[in-house]
This record gives structure tokens, sequence and C-alpha cells, in this order.
């Protein structure tokens, strides 16, 4: 049995694009989940993945409709395969159902790992170049030195909440308690 997994982030995407080309593919029965491809826990693809049988095929119309990342795909292909059914992406062409799929699957997934791996390696040279330059990077300080010294000094001496405090500062209570 051919099935199909669709998925979209938010509900004011459509379907209907991804359900149209797995129906043309041949899928007999379509899950679709309506949640980030991020989240481990589907609804749907856990139920697909319970109902797979040896050969059958999971259909899909893109690789990051079943993962946003390469170890998850690569573990969601893994439980696919574990269940003797294959994987066929339609956009990739690769259908893991045959050895050459399986290895031009591999190739795609380990290109994809190797490229992830230099753009972390680019970004990490990028912010130590910057450093060497002064800068620094992140969100800046809620509360200055001098800000930080009042706010410990009014609860200190003067008693204040840390509501009150943080009023005072327009900052969250949570910033006050980190200062104080």
């Amino acid at each position: 049995m051919i099935f199909g997994y669709a998925r979209i982030s938010t509900s004011d995407q459509s379907l209907e694009g991804q359900t149209d080309a797995l129906t043309a593919a041949g899928a007999e029965r379509i899950f679709a989940d309506t949640i980030s491809g991020t989240k481990r826990e589907r609804p749907e693809l856990a139920q697909l993945l319970d109902q797979l049988r040896n050969s059958d095929v999971v259909t899909v119309t893109k690789y990051d409709r079943l993962a946003r990342s390469l170890h998850d795909l690569l573990d969601i292909v893994k439980a696919i395969e574990e269940r003797g059914a294959g994987f066929r992406s339609l956009a990739e062409d690769v259908d893991t159902t045959t050895p050459a799929g399986r290895l031009i699957f591999h190739v795609f997934a380990s290109i994809a790992q190797f490229e992830r791996e230099r753009i972390s390696e680019r970004t990490k040279e990028g912010l130590q170049a910057a450093r060497k330059r002064g800068r620094v990077g992140g969100r800046p300080p809620a509360l200055t030195a001098d800000q930080k010294a009042e706010a410990r000094r009014m609860r200190d001496e003067e008693g204040r909440s840390i509501a009150d405090i943080a009023r005072l500062f327009k900052v969250s209570e949570t910033t006050v308690r980190r200062v104080i």
C-alpha cells in the first residue's frame, strides 16, 4: 500500500497542493499534520508509522514535509525501513525501495549534513572575527550597571518589592531577580 504524508506548519496554509501530488503519485491513504516539522510528536505521522506493514511505501512531496533536520529525517526513514516499508520523496526523486534509491538517499543526507556543519563553522568563524574587532553579539542588557546598583539599593535599603522595582525600570521581574 502507498501511504502519503503531508504537513503544513500553520492552519493558514493549504494542504491541497501536497495531497493532489500524493494522490497523483498513487497514495491510497494520506495522513496530514498541521504542526511544525521541528516537533517530534506529530499525531498523524505516528498513526502512519503504526499502520506500516512490509512492502508499504511512505510518500512525501519533499523531504522537509517529513522532517526539518537531517537527524530527524534519518530517524524517521529508519523507522519506516524497520517496518519493512520504503520511503519515496517526489521532489528529490528518491525511492528507498531500490538499492540505487537507498544509495542516493544516503548521499543526499550526507551532503545535507556536511553543508549544515559548514554553515555552523562559517557562523562561528564570523562571530570570532567580530569579537576580535570588539563587537559582541547578543541582546543588549536591559539594565545598565548604575541601574543594577540602584535596583539592589532599592531592595536592600528601601525594602521595595521586586514587582515595584520592575515597574519603575520597565523590565520584567525575572530581570530584577537576576540582578538582585
